[in-house]
């Protein structure tokens, strides 16, 4: 067993120079060090084998409350995210407006390799996730302020923790202990007078020999950022390569570049497609960013948009410990969050094939013999409009954006709930064990704006004049809609032409407010137990084992109009599902020589969908000397596929940044690509009208597709191994130190992902063919699409051919004393030399790393001197030069890595003083130099819609300031 000293200088080791990546002040370490005799034996990320050593033989980095409170975030994201282990998130405030589910939720994923692969647990067990279906957690429901440290575990730990595990762990561990009352109050706003921030926590505690009990009570309020209050993102656009094809272009604009859903409608009558121009005249002709003569006469999405979804939280958490007696006590944790998000976007863009087949409107009716045309069609139109088979007028086709209606968009409320309880303490003298019972549970309610019921618009648009006065006013010439049946249920006939021309009561008759109801939850029981069974040579061998019982259960409903696809928008039907599993695992850590420990461990897992799998690791941990440590691990893990890939029915959905290979082919295109593009009726009618496959600018934004769940689907393993050195000098000047260097590699065997939709198009038409099955392509023009447009790409899950993640980290931390003060500091850098994932068995590799969103080089630095009652914190991240996706630039025939976006860095500040013992004020700057994010204009990856650049990788608010306060008593 560790002796006193040896105890005390294997912390001293793990605080001052450990692979935590954490740097604390001088006055801090030496208090640290005094207290190290009392620190019991304690289990750290990566094992479950309670030991007096802080240092893990798997990479480990911690984030602490020092760091939390010096950086004025409202949400634990907002600080992992600079850290490089991290890429970007799946959602966040700044990437999630158009979101139809779980906008705002803040989600985690180390290594780039997947949310799903990343398990975030708080004090070592899971907690439930925030997104229904999926095991991603949403970070808004932990408080901040009621974190002790974040624990950041990277490589394989399924063997220890269970699924999900394969990128690696994010533990978050709540304060143990807090006595008297710490009240903090922060406000803060972005230099253009938006995103404005409200921080309110009040923290509070007592303790006495038998326990301690504390409770956390939060509240924050993010405010809206819109697109229109940005300059980059004010003006819609699209990216300039898509007209000229150069390269030069690829980070360049058409700008405006307006959609063709204008608010006064476009109508298709005849030969002469009409409009209403500014002056809400009718005007036969129809430009929509305006040729010289006319125009423009297209919509601005981006006055509508927004950048970062405003977010209201309640936050509550509680814990606390009771001794039963010496050995055994009770303990507790409690949290519950209700937030609320808001997204706002463009209202719905309607068209009449989103009611008619092929779009045909009809204008005029056979009433009983008598034939009536609706009285609310212009005469002009229906003088050029064509006659169908009866000889009856009909419009050709018509667009127009709902404005009358009201902007799109959703308010969504999500409640989780978590409640853990258990046993813990230590039997057969040195034996400890824990018993825990874990329930957790989210919820949300949503209601979205802006949708219409396309049975009650066709209802209101077949409308004939009051010709009996069925409505008893006297007026036989105005419109009244033509179903009976209809106007029993109040039926309201809809004038769509010019500006303003829908009447409040029509757009009550046709809008249909969308519903979503959501329900997660997730109950475990489990247990473990770690002491030490022998003692050899070197010392005593430490083992630990458990087992858990797990059920998680999701379902995600939305109102019957959604689900059917009959508001217009996307058709996304029920989701529910359901699995249990029994776990059961063991731990050993062998020591070798005096220092030397040789590790490993083995969970065995029992799933209700794929039944039995194996995970493993072993590794070494090797204190050579003092200054000196050697680890280095090789793990497999195992990830079960989730609620989604199981169970998803197909849900549809409207992918962007796709090449069509089709375009550009003319007739005497040879070849596979020739041929095979040829073969489609509706591309050689393209073809055959206009020289080549040509696409219009709805054909560019308006594909579709439909994505599905598999039942079939089978867990993914990954194999990973990391190697890392530890050292703490005790050279001069080289004292106050310490450095790590780790090398991991992760692979990924039979990894679940849904096929890429560019791989299926590309496969169709150069590759394997059975691919075009997943396309659907319009036979022949549509309104504004064309022939042969694309407009189905349907995609599925499966067990892909893998997915690979390789690199290096680099973390230093350091602690001087200066002057009167001490300066404390760390850095973390990450060398990423490859990663890819292959989309399935046999396919080439397709690239990740280097790309916009996973650069080759990240890192951050955080520096804080202190002198007295002040401290000044400077900290700065780092992202590093990013290529464009390698298969967007080869949809336009130019080599990978031929397009980048320069490296950026962003500095924070924050300066703190201590006005009393009991009170201390703070204020801050966020992106002190106002760094802009980089233009990566729509239709290019990675560019986040309304935003034009990559909102999870990049800054789209700019330069903000903060202030407040705490006071503890």
């Amino acid at each position: 067993m560790f002796t006193n000293n040896k105890l005390a200088k294997s912390v001293r080791l793990a605080i001052a120079f450990g692979a935590a990546a954490t740097a604390l002040p001088a006055s801090q370490a030496f208090a640290q060090e005094e207290s190290a005799e009392d620190i019991e034996k304690i289990a750290v990320t990566g094992s479950r084998i309670k030991t007096a050593s802080l240092t893990s033989s798997s990479p480990l980095q911690i984030l602490n409350a020092a760091d939390i409170d010096a950086s004025g975030i409202a949400n634990i994201q907002d600080l992992l995210l600079d850290n490089p282990t991290f890429g970007t998130p799946a959602i966040s405030r700044t990437n999630s407006n158009f979101s139809t589910a779980s906008a705002g939720v803040a989600t985690v994923d180390l290594r780039n390799l997947g949310t799903a692969r990343t398990l975030v647990l708080v004090n070592g067990r899971r907690f439930v996730s925030g997104v229904p279906g999926s095991s991603a957690v949403d970070l808004n429901s932990i408080p901040a302020q009621f974190i002790e440290r974040v624990e950041i575990l990277t490589g394989g730990a399924s063997s220890v923790y269970g699924s999900d595990a394969v990128a690696g762990v994010v533990n978050l561990i709540l304060k143990k202990e807090f006595d008297g009352i710490e009240f903090e109050g922060q406000y803060g706003e972005s230099a253009k007078g938006d995103d404005r921030e409200n921080q309110y926590s009040l923290t509070g505690g007592i303790s006495d020999d038998k326990g301690h009990m504390m409770f956390h009570l939060g509240y924050t309020k993010q405010g809206a950022v819109f697109s229109k209050d940005r300059e980059k993102s004010a003006v819609d656009q699209f990216g300039s390569i898509y007209f000229t094809g150069e390269l030069d272009d690829i980070f360049n604009a058409e700008r405006p570049f307006y959609s063709s859903y204008p608010p006064q409608g476009r109508f298709d009558a005849g030969d002469t497609r009409y409009t209403y121009n500014s002056s809400n005249q009718l005007q036969a002709g129809f430009s929509t960013n305006g040729n010289g003569t006319i125009g423009p006469d297209g919509f601005n999405r981006s006055a509508y948009r927004t950048i970062a979804i405003p977010t209201e939280r309640y936050l509550f958490a509680s814990k606390g410990q009771y001794e039963l007696s010496d050995d055994h006590s009770v303990f507790f944790e409690g949290t519950y969050a209700a937030s609320q998000t808001k997204t706002q976007l463009e209202p719905f863009p309607f068209a009449s094939d989103d009611i008619y087949a092929g779009g045909a409107v009809p204008l005029e009716f056979n009433v009983d013999g008598v034939v009536y045309a609706n009285p609310t069609v212009p005469a002009d139109i229906l003088n050029s409009a064509n006659a169908n088979a009866d000889g009856l007028k009909q419009l050709d086709f018509f667009a127009k954006r709902l404005l009358d209606v009201g902007n799109r968009g959703n308010i969504a409320d999500r409640d989780t709930f978590r409640f853990t309880t258990g046993l813990e303490g230590v039997v057969l003298e040195d034996w400890y064990y824990d018993l825990y019972y874990v329930y957790g549970q989210t919820k949300e309610g949503q209601v979205s704006s802006g949708q219409v019921n396309v049975q009650n618009f066709r209802y209101a648009l077949e409308a004939m004049p009051d010709v009996n006065d069925l409505d008893g006013d006297g007026n036989t010439t105005e419109a009244v809609c033509i179903d009976a049946t209809a106007r029993s249920f109040g039926c309201v006939p809809i004038d769509i032409y010019g500006f303003n021309s829908i009447t409040e009561e029509a757009a009550a008759y046709v809008n249909a407010p969308g519903l979503l109801s959501t329900f997660v939850s997730q109950e475990i029981v489990g247990g473990n137990i770690s002491g030490e069974i022998m003692e050899l040579p070197a010392g005593y061998v430490g083992i630990a084992a458990g087992f858990e019982h797990r059920t998680e259960y999701a379902r995600s409903e939305f109102d019957a109009l959604q689900q059917a696809g009959l508001n217009a928008g996307n058709a996304i039907p029920r989701t529910e599902g359901q699995f249990d599993l029994t776990e059961f695992y063991v731990e050993t850590n062998v020591p070798i020589i005096d220092g030397m420990y040789l590790k490993g461990a083995v969970r065995g897992s029992d799933y209700s969908t794929v039944g039995s799998t194996l995970s493993y690791n072993y590794g070494i941990d090797w204190e050579v000397t003092d200054w000196l440590k050697l680890r280095a691990i090789q793990a497999q893990s195992t990830r079960a596929p989730n609620i989604n890939e199981l169970f998803s029915p197909p849900s549809q959905t409207f992918p962007s940044g796709l090449n069509d290979p089709c375009e550009g082919v003319t007739a005497s295109t040879g070849g596979t690509l020739g041929e095979r593009c040829l073969a489609d009726a509706g591309i050689a009618a393209n073809v055959a009208a206009n020289g080549s496959h040509t696409l219009s600018q709805a054909d560019l934004q308006g594909i579709s597709g439909f994505n599905r769940g598999n039942p079939n689907v089978e867990e993914e393993k990954g194999k990973s191994t990391t190697v890392g050195i530890v050292l703490s000098p005790e050279l001069p000047g080289l004292d106050s130190f310490g450095f790590t260097i780790d090398y991991f590699d992760i692979e990924i065997e039979d990894a679940i992902v849904s096929t890429p939709r560019q791989f299926i198009l590309d496969q169709c038409y150069t590759g394997d063919q059975s691919f075009c099955s997943f396309i659907t392509r319009r036979a022949s023009q549509v309104g504004t699409n064309s022939a042969g447009s694309i407009e189905f790409i349907d995609s599925g899950v499966s067990n892909s051919g893998g997915v690979v993640a390789e690199g290096v980290d680099l973390t230093t931390t350091f602690s001087l004393d200066v002057g009167d003060g001490s300066i404390s500091g760390r850095f973390a850098y990450t060398y990423m030399l490859e990663g890819y994932s292959i989309p399935l068995p046999g396919s080439d590799a397709d690239p990740f790393v280097g790309e916009i969103g996973a650069p080759e080089h990240k890192a951050n630095f955080n520096l804080t001197y202190t002198v007295s009652d002040l401290s000044v914190t400077l900290g700065g991240t780092y992202i590093g030069e990013s290529y464009v996706d390698d298969q967007f630039l080869a949809g336009f025939g130019f080599e990978p890595e031929t397009a980048s976006l320069d490296a950026i860095t962003y500095l924070d500040t924050q300066v703190s003083y201590k006005l009393t013992d009991i009170v201390e004020v703070y204020g801050g700057v966020n992106n002190l130099l106002d760094e802009d994010a980089p233009l990566i204009p729509g239709g290019v990856t990675g560019s986040d819609t309304g935003l034009e650049t990559d909102g999870g990788t990049y800054d789209p608010i700019g330069q903000s300031f903060y202030a407040g306060f705490r006071a503890k008593f």
